[in-house]
């Protein structure tokens, strides 16, 4: 999925759906983290889509005028 998609289909979702994703993306993040630590590489090649993600959900949020 393009980056333009991707933020088309965020921006449609509502602020609690938004919210909830990006709980999901913390835990899946903070996982990885662990894997990684512990010697489990194959999780390094993960993370960096996860975190962009997250940082494009945070924008939207903040647009919304719903972020922290």
């Amino acid at each position: 999925m393009k980056v333009a998609e991707q933020r088309a289909q965020l921006r449609e979702l509502a602020v609690e759906d938004l919210q909830q994703r990006m709980k999901d993306l913390d835990d899946q993040v903070f996982r990885m983290r662990i894997q990684k630590s512990m010697g489990q590489t194959e999780s390094a090649n993960k993370m960096r889509p996860l975190r962009r993600e997250r940082a494009r959900i945070q924008t939207i949020l903040r647009e919304k005028g719903a972020g922290k």
